[in-house]
């Protein structure tokens, strides 16, 4: 039996856009985040994820494009080197989502997967940018690059899916039949459009490919956009679709599961999807 003991952090925006810089915030955010995962340490969190760019407000509610400058480089910027020594010094999986800058005018929405050893293992790059009212991601960010990588870490072998990328269905497939045994899902979604979803989703990805999922969303509103109400209820659901561990709607929260990855064999062999899968018959999925 193999087991390890998961984490997610949710959280609030710290500061005031409209009277703190984003250099303030930024540190509200990083050392709002420090307390709580080493309270995770504590408790014996192995992996941790946290939400969609942890360490800034969801500033693509706006069309202010001087958020570009808050982009930072992976891994070298300040954040990822931060978050890099609190894994190595809690010998924890970490999986921090920011704003990167790969070079002047070329952005994404990315999440650095660091081992517990402090090493960034590497990336994955949001694939699927949305542009909705309140949303004007394609503003901010270029789509992904990277495909999707699975890392091998200290604990498990390791998938990222972020926000409005898991509404497609075809990226939760190429993770799985990647190797990952545990997706996390970093999100930043309000109330209105999906929050009926939100656990309808991601467990039945978690079902259709065999895996666990841990996803995360930010909690309250964030001023001055005011583009909705961010409804936390982060969880971790098994290869059942099962939830396992919940956060509240409505608050800051660190919540932890036990993930016994022989569920993963012990559920692919009874609902035998991966047998059964029929890929030369979907003939249209890379042409349309």
């Amino acid at each position: 039996m193999v087991k390890i003991k998961a984490g997610l952090i949710q959280m609030s925006l710290k500061g005031n856009v409209e009277s703190d810089s984003p250099n303030a915030i930024r540190k509200k955010m990083i050392d709002a985040h420090i307390e709580l995962i080493s309270d995770a340490a504590a408790k014996g969190v192995q992996v941790l994820g946290m939400q969609e760019f942890f360490n800034a407000p969801y500033f693509p509610a706006s069309e202010d494009t001087s958020w570009y400058s808050t982009s930072e480089e992976i891994p070298n910027g300040p954040t990822i080197s931060a978050i890099c020594e609190l894994a190595k010094q809690y010998e924890m999986v970490i999986v921090a989502p920011i704003y990167e800058k790969t070079m002047p005018g070329v952005y994404y929405n990315t999440a650095a997967v660091i081992d517990a050893d402090g090493t960034h293992l590497g990336s994955f790059r949001k694939i699927h940018i949305p542009q909705i009212v309140g949303y004007n991601e394609k503003l901010f960010f270029k789509p992904g690059d990277l495909g999707y990588p699975v890392f091998e870490t200290a604990y498990c072998k390791l998938g990222v899916y972020i926000c409005y990328d898991r509404h497609f269905p075809e990226g939760w497939r190429e993770l799985a039949l990647n190797g990952a045994e545990l997706v996390i899902n970093p999100s930043a979604t309000t109330k209105g459009l999906s929050d009926h979803i939100w656990k309808l989703e991601q467990p039945a990805a978690a079902v259709a490919n065999g895996i666990f999922v841990g996803t995360i969303n930010r909690v309250g509103f964030e001023a001055p956009w005011n583009v909705g109400e961010f409804y936390g209820s982060s969880y971790f659901a098994n290869p059942r679709g099962e939830i396992l561990s919940e956060a509240p709607e409505d608050e800051d929260a660190l919540i932890i599961a036990d993930l016994d990855l022989e569920q993963i064999k012990e559920a692919r062999e009874s609902w035998q999807f991966y047998r059964d899968r029929r890929p030369e018959t979907y003939t249209q999925l890379s042409k349309m």
